[in-house]
């Protein structure tokens, strides 16, 4: 079986560090910087002749430095004669862009993106909650998405909630609430039915539950600036909830973000280690962070081994 070799870019090193120490293993020797022009610098610097190779670089902000980072990496290991390459992007950036609405003048990015892994010679991609699923029909190579979902919930199952109801921020968000819900000891469910009434009307926020006396678990895959999910939090708080508690993957924490949640009634914001706080989101005494690296090294044992990655969430 060839040798397994962990390589990091620079956009998650603390996380790619955690899955190297899940794995009993170290980060293989590369340095990754810029030249004087601020074009992208590689080296590797250690054998990986037909060694299985994973390479661990989120494509989060700054979004294209980390995706050339991880391309240029990629590029590097296939022309040293890696035996197969292994993207392991924890979260996905670009992928937001994923379709074009009502034939508008805009581009598929996600798309572009992983055409441009394909083309450099990936043979292999491990992401994590994909913004959408079917994104992962963008590659001619395998994909394996897997899910945050069971970590958030071993620590919601923690948390002692009283009486708890799990709430979707939005209809596009009820297929993930449902299943929280149903892990959640089959907990009821509400939904945040978002609406204009008219043009230059303020946003209605209407919630499809009840709510009252209940502490609520607003789930979603990202926060970007939080500022939707702060006013659902207000709603759910005016129309009786007792606490919220929000829960995502990815902490984008864009924008002021920090401002949005420093100021909501939000009660506590859990997310996961697919991409790195900031140091005044870090600040945020209601901001809590979960990792992805036992998960994630699970998923790189299991690819390494020709296991099964599906049998990791059959519940």
């Amino acid at each position: 079986m060839p040798d397994m070799k962990l390589f990091a870019g620079n956009a998650t090193p603390e996380l790619a560090q955690r899955i190297a120490n899940r794995l009993y293993t170290s980060l293989g020797d590369a340095a990754v910087g810029r030249f004087s022009d601020g074009e992208v610098s590689v080296q590797i610097n250690e054998n990986v002749r037909g060694g299985d190779i994973f390479i661990i670089q989120s494509t989060c902000a700054p979004t294209n430095d980390n995706l050339m980072e991880l391309v240029v990496m990629v590029d590097a290991l296939r022309r040293a004669s890696a035996g197969r390459i292994t993207a392991v992007i924890p979260y996905f950036g670009y992928a937001r862009q994923d379709r074009r609405v009502r034939s508008a003048r805009v581009p598929i990015t996600a798309k572009v993106v992983a055409d441009f892994l394909s083309s450099v010679g990936v043979d292999r991609v491990l992401t994590v909650d994909l913004h959408a699923e079917q994104i992962q029909g963008f590659f001619d190579v395998p994909v394996d998405n897997v899910f945050g979902s069971p970590i958030l919930l071993e620590d919601m199952l923690q948390q002692n909630l009283d009486n708890p109801i799990v709430v979707s921020p939005d209809i596009g968000g009820v297929v993930r609430a449902r299943a929280i819900a149903k892990l959640l000891n089959d907990t009821d469910m509400a939904i945040i039915d978002k609406r204009r009434p008219r043009a230059n009307v303020s946003q209605v926020m209407h919630i499809i539950g009840d709510v009252a006396g209940r502490d609520c678990v607003l789930v979603d895959d990202m926060i970007d600036t939080g500022g939707t999910l702060c006013k659902a939090a207000e709603a759910l708080k005016e129309r009786g909830a007792k606490r919220v508690f929000a829960y995502a993957t990815h902490p984008i924490f864009s924008g002021n973000a920090c401002d949005n949640i420093k100021n909501s009634v939000i009660d506590e914001v859990i997310v996961c280690d697919t991409i790195p706080l900031s140091e005044n989101i870090k600040a945020l005494p209601n901001v809590r962070t979960l990792t992805l690296s036992g998960m994630l090294a699970e998923a790189i044992r299991r690819i390494s081994n020709e296991e099964s990655i599906s049998a990791m969430f059959e519940h």
